[in-house]
């Protein structure tokens, strides 16, 4: 039934574009005809300025809304799969970690902060893996920009490779508009697929205030099958919606002032992680794996225009609560999980409250110095329940009594964390065609984990892995405690030389560095009450020492319908940041190991063949290797020398875009776009505590390739398009999860989905 619904929807769908009659109003934007005799300029505030992209010495990949929307980009994946050395670590929804010129020791990263910082506006909302992280909503937004290279000079902790900013579209003072996009598609044989988006802006007092509404809705059915004890069919559903308000003052001519209050709510049913060897879209847990998120955000902007130089002040504050449940069942390697084997799974809730101050002084542009200096400040607090459980007809039928409920182990803490820092960056023009460029960021880092007194625990574990055991547990209650305070302070620093041998093309040569958080181990000097002999938990991390070295050309050439972006790395990484897992009981900690190595080539090519025709090209090669590693580090993180990082040698994608007349009043476009991930290991390779012998579950994910194609038409403010993602429906695994306590650790590419958009400019 949904199928032959969604294919009269797609019939009707194609009838209008090919109609153009039935629409209405001419002569608006999307209907009109660009002259296309070059790629065109495009502008970033990457460095946080408004400047060329072809004239900054970054690796930057830059999107319009225009481009999100014609390539239907949403969130996460799309850019991934267009961004030239990037790759996405998702198996599930609202389960994000990026990896960029492969610096990842896993896809994973628990207990870690990500190597690629993700901000929408101001507000970093990258963390630590084994959290939740929100698919962010991509509609109504200014620009994205994919900034590759460490970045820690001018944002900061968790830019250790890249960063990756979210610009959303301010109000405008002088015209009322307002839009909607709806997507409706089926994936899979009978999966209905449905995203609603709407903007408003309204001027209030013309020239002087205005009011921008975004809202949007999303509604996927799954494609997954849960076959544990709860035997769902599609579990992986998914509904999300939200929105955000922006209030735009111009107070002066001098003056802005900008508020805004977010929320977004994402609420994934299942995870979407399988287990191949149960068959095709196949996983099992006990009960759905739950990673779910509600993101709150309230801002306010001042910019102030001196003479000479502009000041932005923003201050943010969000407060960010998440589920994070999931079935530990394959710990002890049960082939379905806690379905036949031991009972136990995790149901963690946790409560994030961020507030972050930045401001910062910006020359105008024009003169022989070019600068950047502005202060940082966070603070943090992150609350977790931890709630470990068993199953009720498990505990009755190992006959164990003495439990208040399912859970034998409750217990809360809290991390407050703060950052503050200073940073700056100068730029000196020699000439129109040599300039260099010094930035230095200088900050402090302190975190302190709380134990709450109040919870319990139990010697379940021990009790379950005892044949022929019954009766009464014991219960321990669990003492408040007040964690080792982590501290840490340095600078961050970055050196570039440009050079124009004409003005049609920049080179340029950087060194730069970035940095992470140290972490502490909530679980520091623990041994492990199922092995007292395994590891014992070490006290924490340091943060890591990464250096690049980076050499780019950037050229427009065939009078502009010709645009390369070249840029080739060398990055050394020292006292490397990793997760490691204790054997016996899964228990995580974080530690330093040695050094890598990645070094690479990325590449952007844009061509304009034709009037209407555009194709391109984009991707990187990268080698990246553990090289230096003491017998005690090998032990006790599962590397070793020689052993890849998780990421593949090659990455990259290309695309056809062919734009014509399809009547005098209405204009077509054809567009495909194709990408290609290698394979690479999910993981270290050895069994931490146990160097050299392989790990059961260390696994690789497969080559896959990816092809969308669209084909739109525009006539007055409507556009209509008909799209196939997953054209021949690949379903290669491109994530591996490294750890053993996950029975569905695989995550395959989704299945081909067919839809139709309408999109319509009031």
């Amino acid at each position: 039934m949904k199928g032959r619904l969604f294919a009269s929807v797609c019939a009707l769908g194609l009838l209008a574009a090919a109609a153009p009659a039935l629409a209405q109003t001419t002569g608006s934007k999307a209907n009109a005809k660009p002259s296309v005799t070059d790629v065109g300029e495009v502008i970033v505030t990457s460095t946080r300025r408004t400047e060329r992209l072809q004239d900054i010495p970054l690796s930057v990949t830059a999107y319009s809304q225009e481009t999100l929307t014609a390539k239907g980009i949403v969130g996460y994946e799309g850019l991934a799969q267009e961004t030239p050395g990037v790759v996405l670590n998702r198996p599930s929804a609202n389960f994000n970690n990026f990896t960029a010129r492969g610096i990842a020791t896993n896809g994973y990263g628990a207990n870690l902060q990500s190597t690629v910082a993700v901000y929408i506006d101001e507000l970093p909302i990258s963390t630590i893996g084994n959290t939740t992280v929100l698919d962010p909503n991509l509609f109504d937004v200014e620009r994205v920009e994919f900034l590759r290279g460490p970045q820690g000079t001018l944002f900061g902790s968790g830019s250790l490779s890249g960063a990756l900013r979210i610009l959303t579209k301010k109000p405008n003072l002088t015209q009322f508009g307002a839009s909607v996009l709806a997507d409706i598609g089926v994936i899979g044989p009978d999966s209905l697929r449905q995203r609603y988006n709407g903007m408003i802006n309204v001027p209030l007092v013309q020239d002087k205030l205005a009011l921008r509404a975004v809202g949007f809705y999303r509604n996927e059915e799954g494609y997954i099958d849960n076959v544990g004890l709860t035997n769902r069919k599609n579990s992986n559903d998914l509904d999300a919606w939200g929105g955000r308000v922006q209030l735009l003052w111009a107070a002066t001519d001098r003056t802005n002032v900008k508020l805004l209050a977010s929320r977004e709510i994402s609420k994934p049913r299942d995870s979407s992680t399988v287990s191949p060897a149960l068959g095709h879209d196949k996983r099992v847990s006990d009960r759905p794996d739950l990673f779910q998120g509600w993101l709150t955000s309230f801002n306010a902007t001042v910019e102030h225009q001196f003479d000479g130089a502009q000041l932005t002040s923003s201050s943010t504050y969000s407060k960010f609560n998440q589920k994070f449940y999931v079935d530990l069942g394959g710990t002890f390697g049960n082939a379905l999980g806690a379905a036949t084997g031991i009972a136990f799974a995790l149901d963690a809730d946790a409560y994030q409250d961020t507030f972050v101050q930045e401001a910062r002084l910006v020359s105008d542009p024009g003169g022989k110095w070019d600068w950047v200096v502005g202060g940082f400040y966070l603070d943090r607090r992150i609350d977790v329940d931890y709630n470990y459980r068993s199953r009720p007809d498990y505990l009755a039928f190992r006959g164990f009594t003495g439990l208040p409920d399912e859970y034998y182990q409750r217990f809360g803490n809290h991390t407050n964390s703060q950052e503050l820092a200073g940073f700056g960056e100068v730029t000196y023009r020699f000439s129109d065609r040599m300039w260099v460029t010094g930035g230095l960021r200088y900050g402090g880092f302190e975190a302190q984990t709380i134990t709450e007194g109040g919870g319990y625990n139990s010697n379940y574990l021990t009790a379950a892995l005892t044949p022929g055991f019954r009766g009464p547990l014991t219960i321990t209650p669990i003492a408040a405690a007040r964690g080792v305070k982590a501290k840490e302070s340095g600078p961050s620093w970055k050196l570039s030389v440009s050079y124009k041998p004409s003005s049609a093309i920049t080179t340029y040569a950087t060194v730069s560095t970035g940095f992470r958080t140290p972490v502490v181990n909530g679980f520091a000097g623990r041994t492990s009450v199922v092995n007292p002999s395994d590891i014992v938990i070490p006290a924490g991390a340091d943060s890591d020492d990464l250096t690049n070295y980076e050499i780019g050309l950037k050229g427009r050439w065939l009078n502009g319908r010709l645009t390369t972006n070249l840029a080739a790395y060398w990055i050394d990484w020292e006292n490397i940041q990793v997760q490691a897992n204790r054997v016996s009981d899964s228990v995580q900690f974080a530690t330093n190991i040695g050094k890598a190595v990645s070094r690479g080539l990325e590449f952007e090519v844009v061509a304009l063949p034709a009037d209407g025709l555009s194709v391109g090209v984009n991707g990187a090669f990268n080698e990246a290797e553990v090289t230096k590693l003491s017998p005690t580090e090998a032990a006790i993180s599962g590397a070793g020398e020689g052993v890849r990082l998780a990421s593949p040698r090659f990455q990259g994608s290309a695309f056809f875009n062919y734009g014509f007349d399809l009547t005098p009043d209405a204009r077509a476009n054809l567009s495909t776009v194709v990408s290609r991930v290698g394979k690479f290991p999910g993981m270290f390779p050895y069994i931490p505590g146990r160097p050299g012998v392989l790990a059961p579950t260390y696994a690789y994910t497969q080559a896959y390739t990816n092809v969308n194609a669209t084909f739109a038409v525009a006539y007055g403010q409507a556009t209509f398009a008909a799209y196939v993602e997953n054209l021949f429906n690949s379903r290669k695994i491109n994530y591996v999860h490294p750890e053993a306590f996950i029975a569905s650790r695989f995550a395959e590419q989704r299945p081909r989905t067919v839809g139709v958009r309408f999109g319509y400019d009031f």
